[in-house]
């Protein structure tokens, strides 16, 4: 059996179970992105869409008044930074609620604009993920710019570089790899996704995947789009995906089946579940519910098969 299938397939050591949940929602504030990576798993059709002033306004209302407790608010796009609205209204609208604030962003925006961004949030800022895309930005300029930006960062905060394993770069992606680590900044690998599954990767190119990923990553380590089915999992619960028109599902993998929608936070009608349940799906094709302590793993935990995912 080769790496890769022991990736797919292999049951190894349960996540941690005594792990606190951060309730956390993932929220795609706009599907424009400055970007047109040829890996991305969202098809263009779906990259479009950025919110109104007044469409921003009702989010931060239901953040303040309609969100019970205190929950980590993790934006993505498309690319956040990419629209207007987004540091002129999102940032400051969630600076004001009680929530901390995380960011999945391709790193693209100027300087002085994520200076900004960083002044609004201060302290709030939990998590800043930086995708790393070799297709569209110079590797220097990147890491000059993540060491410029570490140093305005709260010591709480932090700072994390993904990186997508594509076939056939794999040599790449390792210099980057080492790059950014001697940097001082975490880096992050990940299987390449696609419609259908994880990538294909040449026989080649296996013992150098291993050294990437690392014999047996845990989900704070890579993202292998495993499975956790049958687990107990607290999405829908402590934890949803959140549309820029609204819609929240319960995760990734139930929007993708058409299922788990929770309702909609702009027209009322959004309830959270009142209890976990078994995760009936055979893939996660993100790390956050796992990092923030949703899955309940007992006993061995399998790696997912190919599979459709997010």
């Amino acid at each position: 059996m080769t790496f890769l299938d022991r990736a797919r397939f292999h049951v190894r050591r349960a996540l941690p179970g005594a792990r606190r949940r951060t309730p956390t929602v993932e929220w795609q504030t706009n599907g424009i992105c400055n970007y047109d990576c040829s890996y991305c798993i969202q098809s263009p059709a779906f990259r479009t869409g950025a919110p109104t002033i007044a469409t921003v306004l009702r989010f931060v209302r239901f953040f303040q008044e309609d969100l019970p407790g205190t929950w980590e608010i993790k934006m993505s796009g498309g690319e956040p930074f990419a629209t207007k609205v987004f540091l002129d209204e999102v940032v400051p609208g969630l600076a004001r609620t009680r929530h901390r604030v995380s960011v999945l962003t391709n790193f693209s925006a100027p300087l002085a604009v994520l200076e900004r961004f960083v002044s609004f949030l201060g302290e709030k800022l939990a998590v800043v993920s930086t995708s790393l895309h070799l297709e569209f930005t110079d590797e220097d300029a990147f890491l000059e710019k993540a060491i410029t930006f570490k140093g305005w960062l709260a010591p709480r905060t932090a700072l994390v570089v993904n990186q997508v394993l594509v076939p056939g770069t794999l040599e790449r992606v390792r210099r980057s790899r080492d790059r950014v680590r001697a940097a001082g900044i975490r880096w992050f690998p990940q299987l390449m996704k696609t419609k259908h599954g994880i990538a294909s990767y040449a026989e080649g190119e296996r013992a150098l995947l291993r050294e990437l990923l690392g014999d047996r990553p845990t989900p704070r380590e890579a993202n292998t789009a495993p499975s956790y089915k049958g687990s107990l999992c607290w999405s829908g619960v402590e934890y949803f995906v959140l549309s820029q028109t609204g819609d929240a599902y319960s995760c990734r993998t139930a929007k993708r089946a058409d299922e788990g929608y929770l309702g909609n936070v702009l027209d009322g009608t959004f309830r959270l579940e009142r209890a976990p349940s078994r995760c009936p799906y055979e893939i996660c094709p993100c790390t956050v519910p796992a990092n923030r302590g949703m899955i309940e793993a007992p006993g061995l935990v399998s790696i997912g098969r190919e599979e459709e995912d997010a």
